[in-house]
């Protein structure tokens, strides 16, 4: 799962960068990048607290 996440975190704020400076310019890339990041964190974040209570539970 963190392997996923990390994978995300250059996937998804360039899909945020096109999505946005497509549908609103430069400062929709912007805010889309910084969104696609954001949401890349959260997965990384929850899949690394998944992998990290599931070796301590062994």
């Amino acid at each position: 799962m963190p392997v996923i996440g990390c994978l995300l975190l250059i996937v998804l704020p360039l899909l945020g960068l096109a999505a946005g400076g497509f549908l609103w310019g430069a400062e929709g890339a912007k805010w889309g990048a910084g969104i696609g990041f954001t949401l890349a964190l959260v997965v990384f974040g929850g899949g690394s607290y998944a992998f990290i209570k599931g070796m301590r539970g062994r």
